[in-house]
C-alpha cells in the first residue's frame, strides 16, 4: 500500500517554532507510516497542498495573530487548490509570547475555508519551548502520521 503524505508548514523568527516543527517531523517519521515534507511557509506552495493528505501548521504568535509568512502561504494557495483537495486533517502548533489563542482562532477560521479539519487540540507553547513542549510536538506529529497511516483521518 502506498504511504500517505504529511505536509508540515511553519514559520519561525526566533527559532522556537522551528524547534517545534523539527520535533513534530521527528515524531511523524518515527511512526514510519507516512512520507513527510517539512517546509518553511515561504517555500510551501499549492503543489504541496495538492500532494498532502494531512497537514501540520506552525507559527509564532505575532501581536495576537499568526505570522505574516504563514498568512502569505494561505493567500498564495487558497484559490489555486479550491475544488482540487479533499478535506485535509490538520494540527496546529504555536510558539506564543502571550497566550496564543488569537493566533489559533485566526488560523482555524482560515482553515475552514480550504477545507481543513482540525483533528488535534492546538499545541500552544508559551515562552521558550521546553522539553515537555518538544515532546508534545513529537507526539502531535506521530499521532497525525499514525492516524493517516491507519486510515483514521
Amino acid at each position: 500500500m502506498a504511504r500517505k503524505h504529511l505536509l508540515i508548514v511553519f514559520h519561525s523568527q526566533t527559532g522556537n517554532t522551528e524547534r517545534l516543527a523539527c520535533a513534530a517531523t521527528q515524531g511523524a517519521l518515527a511512526a514510519d507510516a507516512v512520507e513527510v515534507r517539512c517546509l518553511w511557509a515561504k517555500e510551501a506552495a499549492a503543489r504541496d497542498l495538492l500532494w498532502a493528505e494531512g497537514l501540520l501548521l506552525g507559527t509564532p504568535e505575532n501581536l495576537g495573530y499568526l505570522s505574516g509568512a504563514l498568512k502569505d502561504f494561505f493567500d498564495r494557495t487558497y484559490y489555486p487548490v479550491q475544488g482540487l483537495i479533499q478535506t485535509l486533517p490538520y494540527g496546529l502548533f504555536i510558539s506564543a509570547g502571550n497566550d496564543g489563542r488569537g493566533a489559533a482562532q485566526h488560523i482555524q477560521r482560515i482553515a475552514r475555508g480550504y477545507p481543513f479539519r482540525l483533528v488535534q487540540e492546538p499545541l500552544i507553547c508559551r515562552g521558550t519551548p521546553t522539553e515537555a513542549h518538544l515532546a508534545q510536538a513529537r507526539e502531535m506529529g506521530e499521532a497525525l502520521a499514525t492516524g493517516l497511516g491507519l486510515g483514521i483521518f
